[in-house]
């Protein structure tokens, strides 16, 4: 099969390669997927770079893809065959992803794409929306809450907005940096952008919220928005945590207790296999009522894994990075 891999932590230029390696081979209680994309997600880059130590001689990227099921191993049923399917967690754990023609996964791990939703979307959808529908869904719905999802133009913030529409949420605030952007999170259906650049992010959601908060935030970037959040949120109000620029974070111990906030973090790589299952029966419903829009920003082919990882590394593309095989 043609694919790409690493060997040692690096930029994309030093590292990614591209050629050929054996086909995969499935085994008991696996399926072999015939991929036709992958998606490339700020983790992938992030653990080329040294994020995340190399425990494998070689590693080929990626979490997120889609494709057919071509074989199956003891223990599966072969009416599995031929089947569309999108993938989670691709590489997590393990030494090979999404980045080539075959990836031999856990058959749960692939899961039906139905035929209205193209490989292309099915490659947006494991990382982002699996993060989205967790964040939502943490301690309690958000049905007739206000929500700010930060980063609202990102893959997770834009599957955020949509789902915490279908989730019921009264009111949805989005920060972004561009007008660009801001117009991608009006499109995808939030009812405040704040363009955090030019705009007092305190003083905005005060604003929009009567001087009450956010009953619950999405947050990319817990370490950045640590000091703020008794002053964003409602009392007794929710901060998910699934992203963060450094790897420490600073509370103020007083503002947050006379506040009764709460903060919750988690990762979308080591899900409970309760909260998993939720998320995907969740995503397939809005599937099949083609319910989800999902964003394909840029294209590449294959052997141009270096240009989408440099891609995805600058930010320079508003939607999901994908690969065609």
């Amino acid at each position: 099969m043609r694919a790409t891999w690493y060997e040692k932590n690096g930029t994309a230029k030093d590292v990614l390669q591209f050629g050929t390696m054996p086909d995969p081979k499935p085994q008991a209680g696996e399926v072999l997927v015939r991929l036709a994309t992958s998606g490339v997600n700020p983790s992938d880059w992030k653990a080329r770079s040294g994020a995340r130590p190399i425990t494998f001689d070689r590693i080929i990227p990626h979490s997120d893809g889609a494709g057919i099921i071509e074989q199956v191993g003891a223990g599966v049923s072969t009416s599995r065959l031929g089947e569309r399917v999108w993938v989670w967690n691709g590489q997590w754990n393990r030494a090979f992803g999404t980045a080539a023609e075959f990836i031999a996964v856990p058959e749960r791990q692939a899961v039906a794409l139905p035929p209205l939703i193209s490989f292309a979307a099915g490659a947006c959808l494991g990382i982002p929306a699996l993060t989205a529908y967790r964040a939502l869904t943490v301690d309690g719905l958000p049905d007739g809450q206000t929500v700010l999802i930060t980063g609202g133009a990102g893959a997770v913030g834009h599957y955020a907005i949509q789902m915490a529409k279908l989730l019921g949420a009264r009111k949805i605030l989005t920060t972004v940096s561009s007008a660009e952007k801001a117009e991608h999170a009006r499109k995808a259906g939030a009812d405040v952008v704040i363009n955090y650049r030019t705009e007092n992010l305190v003083d905005r959601v005060l604003s929009e919220t009567d001087g009450i908060g956010v009953d619950r935030i999405v947050d990319v970037d817990i370490s950045g928005h640590a000091k703020i959040l008794p002053r964003i949120m409602a009392r007794d109000g929710l901060a998910i945590a699934y992203g963060s620029n450094n790897p420490s974070v600073a509370f103020d111990f007083v503002p947050m207790i006379t506040s009764g906030a709460a903060v919750r973090f988690f990762i979308v790589y080591e899900l409970s296999s309760i909260a998993r299952q939720q998320g995907l029966d969740a995503i397939t419903r809005w599937l099949e009522r083609d319910c989800l829009h999902h964003e394909v920003g840029a294209e590449f082919r294959l052997d141009q894994v270096t240009e989408a990882h440099e891609a995805v590394e600058r930010r320079e593309v508003v939607g999901n990075v994908i690969l065609r095989m």
